[in-house]
């Protein structure tokens, strides 16, 4: 009978994948509520989706440039980064319905 094996905690590359990916959800939800605030048409959603997507191209392909160029050795930051600003654009989109109501 071997000894029982201890629970291995996660690394912190893989909290911080975990946490980019659950700030990429938000943002993701953000767009989808936004397009749901306009009416929920097909069409709302489908350029929702798009400017998430295109979004995210833009942004992460300028993010990992930067993080190749500065910190090679992390990419699970990078990753973060990403999902950072992903979560506070679609913050930001989630609100245009409440300040379009608000008269701004």
């Amino acid at each position: 009978m071997g000894a029982p094996s201890a629970a291995v905690p996660p690394s912190t590359s893989q909290m911080l994948r975990w946490g980019a990916l659950f700030l990429l959800g938000l943002g993701l939800l953000g767009h989808l509520y936004a397009a749901y605030a306009m009416g929920g048409s097909r069409v709302a959603y489908t350029h929702h989706v798009l400017g998430f997507l295109l979004i995210l191209l833009v942004t992460g392909g300028i993010i990992a440039g930067l993080g190749r160029l500065f910190r090679r050795s992390r990419p699970a930051l990078t990753l973060l980064a990403i999902g950072v600003v992903q979560a506070l654009l679609g913050l930001l989109v989630a609100a245009e319905p409440f300040r379009a109501a608000a008269g701004h």
